[in-house]
């Protein structure tokens, strides 16, 4: 089963905290099984049974061989009544003393086994998050957010929650049922039989069972992950939904899903516990079978090898091993259950990562020539992005990439970071493969406003300083100027301690993409790609945006993605992309010339 060999991946980490709860649950079972093979001896006292008979010879067993040692103790005490009372205390008194050895041993084993479990956790929240940052841009175009989200909660919840049954049982269950299952064998192998017998039926029974409730399991985790994605689109588009009056339309798409999912936990978890019934039947059967079998041969006494007292005690001992069968059975539903957990949060782990850093890869640390796109073709899927791009961006110059939605725009500013690797052809900096750098060094050359502002929910200063997190207050201030956002900066009542909240929900549209251009100034990166921070601003905010990224982009060299033409009339060449291919390129004024595609955009833009 995959997903114990991946339990096992992570306990395999922590050797010294495994055999530290190995050795404590063997222990810890060593004294139950003293405290319970007592009752032999307190029968034979209490009923005054074998009373004169010759002292037993100890087996060669080191189990029965130190219960017959004991019960020639007690035997010689009983001589006198004082003997025997004195022969009751003792029995007592070693009965206190394996239980409190018992359960001090069991302490200590779940005192090991909470740092086990929750570094597991923790390993494998660490592996999910580390892996989600270097998936390529791609991977999340095509996954919905809220299906993430749930692996990493509600995934890894239900994994907590079948790891640790699993883990609780897994070694001290089996260890249980070894050790009582090797004293019943040594004590009786007639009757042991039955058990040998009943154990892999049992099994089979019950993993028959488990296995069904492994997939519908994995249509709970489905669900919740859809549930999330509605909620995320709910909260994100609050506004949208409000303005629409389309409350009613997310509430019964809500619903739906809410009430699909009630029904598949409903049916998940009556199949999860029919584990513990099922496995009490089977018990108790099989000792009914040794009661009645075991019985007839003491009734009987036809050579049976266990005195009435003995017997007794064998049948103590058997009916503790249905509690540790039930809590395996319990577990192996439960394992079962987190299975299809297990497995989700796997194939993200195990996501291909597209955009590798090649073994060999060079160090980058300047810009020095130009940027060179040679033959190169993009395709996502089948379907062509982009196709025989050729163009040479010189240092210090401004490339403005215009066309209709959906031409690639986009696309081809992403291949510079290596957010895409091209499909065919080659993206050159100063005359090497950009597959051939390393990967931090070339992404450290470039700063990024992207359209909608990205901001998070912490403070002005650390949003600035999220490219250069060693950065002094004083360069955090000075690039805020640069941006113009220092003045509405100090006005807010932390000034660049306070906190913007969720996404910079404290700010307004013109204030956060201030920020977003003070952290690419902060950052003082030789290339810049701006994807149009100023179309979907008020005319105030879009002067002070626009002036912001004029001083931005002085000196350096700049990709802008441009919606509003009026915007890149200065640029030193501009691109015009139709259906993923250059149709047009050259000064504003030159392409007017030309009653071409971008004088239709133009004067598209100017009839608005």
């Amino acid at each position: 089963m995959r997903s114990l060999g991946t339990i096992f991946h992570y306990i395999r980490r922590y050797p010294k905290l495994v055999t530290a709860y190995f050795l404590f649950n063997v222990l810890s079972t060593i004294f139950s099984l003293v405290s319970l093979t007592l009752l032999s001896p307190f029968l034979m006292l209490i009923f005054n049974v074998d009373s004169g008979v010759k002292n037993l010879t100890p087996s060669s067993n080191i189990i029965t061989g130190t219960m017959d040692q004991f019960k020639n103790v007690v035997r010689a005490m009983t001589a006198s009544p004082e003997g025997k009372i004195r022969a009751l205390g003792l029995i007592c008194l070693v009965v206190i003393l394996a239980v409190l050895l018992k359960n001090i041993f069991y302490y200590l084993a779940m005192y090991v086994l909470n740092p086990i479990r929750n570094r597991i956790l923790n390993d494998m929240r660490a592996d999910m998050f580390n892996k989600i940052l270097n998936l390529p841009i791609g991977y999340f175009n095509e996954q919905r957010k809220g299906d993430i989200m749930s692996r990493l909660t509600n995934d890894l919840q239900d994994v907590e929650f079948s790891t640790v049954s699993f883990l609780e049982s897994f070694f001290r269950e089996p260890i249980t049922i070894i050790v009582f299952l090797a004293y019943m064998i040594s004590t009786s192998p007639q009757l042991s039989l039955f058990l040998l017998i009943f154990l892999p039926v049992s099994g089979l029974i019950i993993g028959r069972i488990g296995r069904s409730l492994k997939r519908v399991s994995t249509r709970v985790q489905e669900k919740l992950s859809s549930i999330l994605t509605i909620i995320d689109e709910t909260l994100g588009g609050m506004r949208i939904v409000k303005g629409f009056n389309a409350e009613d339309q997310q509430s019964l798409k809500f619903n739906s899903a809410n009430e699909d999912l009630l029904h598949i936990k409903n049916k998940a978890n009556r199949r999860r516990d029919m584990a513990s019934p099922v496995s009490e039947l089977l018990g108790v059967t099989a000792v009914c079978c040794v009661l009645y079998y075991g019985g007839r041969l003491v009734l009987k006494n036809e050579g049976f090898s266990l005195s009435g007292t003995d017997f007794l005690a064998y049948i103590a001992v058997f009916t503790q091993i249905i509690n540790p069968l039930k809590t395996l059975s319990a577990a192996s539903y439960n394992i079962r259950k987190g299975a299809a957990s297990i497995e989700r949060i796997q194939t993200l782990i195990k996501e291909q990562e597209s955009i590798r850093e090649i073994p060999s890869a060079k160090p980058i640390k300047s810009f020095v020539n130009e940027i060179e796109f040679r033959n190169v073709n993009f395709y996502y899927g089948d379907k062509p992005i982009l196709k025989n791009i050729n163009l040479k961006i010189q240092k210090g110059k401004t490339i403005a990439i215009v066309g209709s939605s959906g031409a690639g725009k986009s696309t081809l500013a992403d291949l510079v970071p290596r957010f895409h690797d091209v499909t065919g052809g080659e993206l050159l900096i100063d005359g090497e493969n950009i597959k051939n750098y390393k990967l931090k060094d070339l992404r450290e050359l470039m700063g990024i406003v992207t359209q909608e502002p990205i901001l998070f929910n912490d403070t002005i200063a650390n949003n600035i300083a999220l490219g250069k997190p060693l950065a002094s207050k004083a360069e955090i201030e000075k690039a805020a100027k640069i941006a113009n956002a220092h003045n509405f900066i100090i006005h807010k009542e932390g000034g660049y301690d306070s906190n913007i909240g969720d996404r910079g929900s404290k700010l307004s549209g013109g204030e956060r993409q201030r920020l977003t251009i003070a952290r690419a100034v902060l950052k003082n990166p030789p290339i810049l790609i701006l994807d149009e921070a100023t179309s979907s601003l008020d005319t105030e905010s879009e002067r002070l945006v626009q002036d912001a990224i004029n001083h931005l982009m002085a000196n350096r060299t700049s990709i802008v993605i441009a919606h509003r033409l009026s915007t890149v009339r200065h640029a030193d060449e501009i691109i015009v992309l139709q259906k993923g291919e250059i149709v047009e390129r050259g000064t504003h004024d030159s392409l007017l010339g030309l009653d071409g595609m971008y004088r239709k955009l133009v004067e598209m833009q100017e009839v608005k």
